[in-house]
């Protein structure tokens, strides 16, 4: 009698916890088809958007009376009741289009609300528009007005992402679902994305490696693309844009249609850049003075040429994608900073013109081939993605003999280095619900060969095998409350090829720079998650390890880098890096002010550093000091703080700030901060709009001191920055025309970044800028 007592008592328990976490679903459309993005509220709380066949879905409701509104900006706004006693798929929901001209339409994208709540690590979330409004010489550079996220400077139109502080292989950058792999190793490699193919930008601060892997122990770049066109519609776009401080001229073009089931989408981007000019007509280049007439820095300018295409073909429950993309990069380094003593550079030579590109140069040509299908059914979402990618990156420099190496250059001229990667990648997911959990399975895999060649060495060729497993569960305890838990274990493998000098170096023996070497790695990690929501605020908390496999190049490096004028080796050594993160989320939502603190704090057990020793090397690098790569404990806190504030319907108030503190805590640096870590930092906005498509903002921004260093670092002292922008949509008879200016360092400020790639010779970032843009949409119906 007992038992049955028990499992009457437990049946009831179920009976009762389905009954509170009912679901409801349905489907919006006009003339048959599905329509996308339309918001959908329900009781005035709840909130969600279509998906690309109109589809929307709300769970863990009640039993009761609900209200459902749908609103979109091409139709009329409908709203209905619904009694909700079971799980109910509602009839289709028809939209009819709107015949009336409204004084004004107020649409507030939820994207980033949204991906707040999908996961209880922080994230920011922009898109196309804060893009244009924002735009600056490369993609990093414009992500920089988000918190915690710096650009490492390499002239105006090449940077790398830096998140918290943490940057080069330390942050995985996902483009379409699959992690970009290039040579992100390099301070003076960029990152081969074209800002103007972008849908959205994702950023993770903080360790994210249980979804993505290795690479991701300090945060994440996810690039989405653009959404599918509206159906039964062509699109052509063209945008131009003017960079007044280079000269730097852009022009994209953009054709989208769809048409039933399929559509397409074909970019080209074409930009040319000349020198920039800092505020200061001489530096110092150790010791030597460089003369920049007229503030050029001789040798900086570049050109870009992408071309990106995309087929897909979209369902009621499956959408495939295949995405082709090719990046291309000319740009020259400056001339007085890369090996070459300043005084045997040829200013006469260079300065003869500001767009022409001579040595020292590199090319990049990035090569990306990615596949995507996903099936959104009832309840189970599961998604494939497959890509390949081809990295080509060359540096040319004039040749200089060092040590034993021979007067007269080699066959590859001034080939000083190549490096040619090609990757192999791909990725399952799967995602379905069990009563009140969400949970999430996914597999992943990557192949990385990479083959040198040139006259200068650095790092060795190399063969790299990637394979993981996670799992993660979302728990909606109630309404406003969940919890998250996710585990991963991973798998790697890293071959690296014997090199030896091309000339003897002692009588006739060519000297072995790296030996053969087989390493394996294997990694479990997990993290806890929690989230809170109520009506005007929010609390989140996660916890979690995370790791990154050692690089070829930390491992068996053994040359000259004549970007830093210093001699770097490899320890075949090293452990995988281990990170364990604690983050938590602090938000606040008023009628007037919402505001978000977002603090946490890392320790790393094994961080990998390049350490300056007291050796010199005089048969490579001229006496150039020896950095050997070791590992130390380490230490990291900070903080981002963002308050916004609605002083009037028109008038808008926005500060973010962000604050890090490292430490290592072991090691012969014991006490130091890291390299490259920014100082605090914080920028003030206010934006005026008398119309919904018209704004006039002037921002201000202030940079404090960074007296922590390492050496050879050098402290970098405070400076202010001042910017204005304003753009507004016209009409130029039927056509929609899209204009917006933006004003940058204003006052012409001389300072110091101290991320940047050429902080150490003291050359000041760009001086007064205004970008120009112009966009251009046309829409036909098909």
């Amino acid at each position: 009698m007992t038992k049955w007592i028990i499992g009457g008592f437990f049946l009831l328990t179920s009976i009762q916890s389905l009954a509170q976490h009912l679901s409801l679903r349905g489907k919006v459309e006009h003339r048959g088809a599905g329509v996308s993005q339309c918001l959908v509220v329900l009781n005035d709380s709840l909130q969600g958007l279509t998906d690309r066949q109109g589809n929307f879905r709300f769970k863990n409701l009640k039993k009761g009376r609900y209200k459902l509104l749908v609103t979109h900006v091409d139709y009329k706004p409908l709203v209905t009741e619904v009694y909700l006693v079971s799980d109910t798929l509602l009839t289709p929901v028809i939209l009819e289009e709107s015949k009336y001209e409204l004084n004004e339409v107020v649409v507030k994208d939820k994207r980033g609300e949204q991906t707040k709540r999908q996961y209880t690590f922080n994230s920011d979330w922009v898109n196309q528009e804060f893009i244009r409004q924002n735009l600056s010489g490369s993609l990093m550079q414009t992500l920089e007005k988000l918190p915690g996220v710096n650009a490492m400077y390499i002239g105006s139109g090449q940077s790398k992402p830096q998140i918290r502080g943490l940057g080069f292989n330390q942050v995985a950058v996902v483009d379409g679902g699959l992690k970009h792999e290039g040579q992100q190793w390099g301070a003076d490699h960029g990152l081969e994305i074209d800002q103007f193919a972008v849908g959205s930008v994702e950023v993770v601060k903080g360790p994210a490696s249980f979804l993505y892997g290795s690479d991701a122990i300090g945060g994440v770049i996810r690039v989405n693309p653009t959404p599918p066109p509206a159906l039964h519609q062509l699109n052509l776009t063209y945008t131009g844009a003017l960079m007044t401080n280079s000269m730097g001229i852009t022009n994209a073009l953009v054709f989208n249609m769809r048409k039933h089931k399929w559509y397409t989408d074909a970019r080209v981007t074409f930009r040319d850049y000349g020198d920039y000019k800092v505020p200061t007509e001489r530096i110092f280049v150790y010791d030597y003075e460089v003369l920049l007439p007229k503030g050029y820095v001789r040798n900086s300018a570049g050109q870009d040429r992408n071309l990106h295409l995309t087929v897909g073909r979209v369902t009621e429950k499956w959408h495939h994608r295949l995405a082709v993309s090719n990046v291309f990069n000319t740009s020259g380094f400056f001339a007085n900073a890369h090996g070459l003593e300043p005084r045997r550079v040829n200013s006469e030579l260079h300065d003869q013109s500001h767009r022409d590109i001579l040595l020292p140069s590199q090319k990049v040509n990035h090569f990306k081939a990615l596949f995507h299908t996903e099936r959104d059914g009832e309840k189970r979402q599961w998604e494939m993605d497959l890509g390949y990618q081809i990295n080509h990156r060359q540096e040319h420099s004039a040749y200089v003999n060092h040590g034993y190496m021979p007067v007269t250059a080699p066959e590859e001229g001034d080939l000083e280095r190549k490096y040619f990667k090609q990757v192999l990648s791909g990725q399952i997911k799967d995602k379905f619900s069990v009563q009140n959990h969400e949970l999430q399975w996914g597999a992943q895999y990557e192949f990385q060969h990479n083959r040198i060649g040139g006259w200068g060495f650095l790092i060795p060729a190399f063969e790299q095998h990637l394979a993981g497993i996670f799992l993660h569960d979302k728990w909606q305890i109630n309404k406003e409350e969940s919890l998250q838990f996710a585990l991963r274990f991973d798998h790697a493998r890293i071959h690296i090829h014997p090199y030896q000098d091309w000339f003897p170096s002692l009588g006739d023996e060519k000297v072995v720079r790296v030996e053969e070497t087989k390493r394996n790695f294997s990694s479990f990690n997990a993290s806890l998650g929690w989230r809170k929501e109520g009506d005007y605020w929010s609390l989140s908390s996660h916890l979690g390890s995370s790791f990154r496999v050692p690089l070829a190049k930390e491992l068996a490096a053994n040359g000259v880098n004549y970007h830093y004028f210093r001699y770097e080796k490899g320890n075949p050594d090293l452990d995988p890096e281990k990170s364990y993160q604690w983050d938590a989320g602090i938000r606040g939502k008023g009628k007037l002010i919402d505001w978000e603190i977002t603090p946490y704090f890392n320790y790393f057990p094994n961080y990998i550093y390049l350490n300056p020793t007291a050796d010199h090397d005089y048969l490579y690098g001229a006496g150039n000091q020896i950095f050997q790569y070791e590992q130390s404990k380490v230490m990291r806190y900070g903080t981002e703080l963002v308050i916004k504030a609605a002083l009037t319907k028109q008038v808008d108030l926005s500060f973010n700030g962000d604050y890090l503190y490292s430490e290592q805590l072991s090691g012969s640096k014991k006490g130091f901060t890291l390299p490259f870590a920014p100082p605090p930092s914080g920028r003030m906005e206010l934006t005026y709009k008398p119309w919904t498509s018209t704004y006039f903002r002037t921002d201000v921004k202030h940079v404090l001191a960074q007296n922590r260093i390492v050496p050879p670092e050098k402290k970098t002292p405070e400076y202010t920055l001042w910017g204005m922008a304003a753009g507004t949509n016209l009409k130029w008879g039927k056509q929609p025309l899209e204009f917006s200016v933006q004003w940058t360092n204003i006052l012409n400020t001389r300072y110091l970044n101290h991320t940047s790639f050429y902080r150490l010779i003291d050359l000041p970032e760009m001086g007064s800028n205004i970008n120009i843009l112009i966009r251009v949409p046309l829409s036909l119906a098909i």
